[in-house]
């Protein structure tokens, strides 16, 4: 079986190995708008990922864990909340700025400019910081999701350490970086291919990723790739194919 990514909806990406292993960072699935109703009940799931501790980013936690008993990765925090609050769980907390390796996939956690905090039935409760992630198996091309988050100077230390080949950056506006943010983020990371996400969920949101496209120069337009909701894209050690 070749390897994929599939964008499903907002920030929910789905990484499948070659082995069939499958990844899935942010799980936002049952009560996501943007996520076709055939994939709002996960079949498999073998590590979960998680950038922060927002609702859509971290819905479908639990349920996951419950039917799958995946390892969790995520910021220490983070993960001490969701143990606290779900009762159960197999999680690998790390932090800002280590690398860690899960099953033989390489985690390493960015920064990333946003917040984080998770909803409990007596108010938000700490999450740690925000992070964004880049997720690395030999054979495949790292990809490097970046969270919620506004464009910062130091993703080109990230392009210098990582050299991610694929950036999955939001785009929405109002609650992460908008097009002229994204455009700049893709300079300073200088991938191969960039997947836009985290738009048109909700009205306040960019309603499509026009906006990315015509902020972009013709270098980097060239390198987008606006994959419609639910398409698996064929993974492979340069990019996708």
């Amino acid at each position: 079986m070749s390897a994929t990514i599939t964008w499903l909806g907002h920030a929910t990406v789905r990484l499948v190995l070659p082995d069939e292993r499958v990844i899935l960072i942010d799980p936002w699935l049952a009560d996501n708008p943007a996520c076709p109703e055939s994939l709002k009940t996960a079949p498999r799931c073998d590590m979960i990922l998680l950038t922060h501790g927002h609702f859509d980013h971290v819905g479908d936690v639990a349920k996951l864990i419950q039917a799958f008993d995946p390892p969790v990765v995520a910021n220490l925090d983070l993960c001490s909340a969701l143990q606290k609050t779900i009762g159960a769980g197999r999680y690998q907390g790390m932090n800002t700025g280590g690398t860690q390796t899960v099953d033989g996939v390489r985690i390493s956690m960015t920064q990333a400019l946003h917040s984080s905090g998770l909803d409990t039935p007596d108010g938000p409760m700490y999450g740690g910081m925000p992070n964004g992630l880049v997720v690395s198996t030999d054979g495949l091309a790292p990809v490097y999701h970046a969270g919620d988050t506004d464009v910062f100077s130091d993703m080109k230390l990230i392009a210098q350490l990582f050299e991610p080949k694929i950036a999955i950056l939001p785009i929405g506006d109002h609650f992460t970086m908008g097009a002229r943010g994204a455009a700049l983020a893709t300079e300073l990371l200088e991938p191969k291919v960039i997947i836009p996400v985290h738009y048109a969920t909700f009205p306040v949101l960019a309603p499509s990723a026009e906006e990315f496209r015509q902020a972009l120069t013709p270098q980097w337009r060239e390198r987008l790739l606006v994959p419609t909701v639910g398409d698996a894209l064929s993974w492979t050690d340069e990019g996708l194919g």
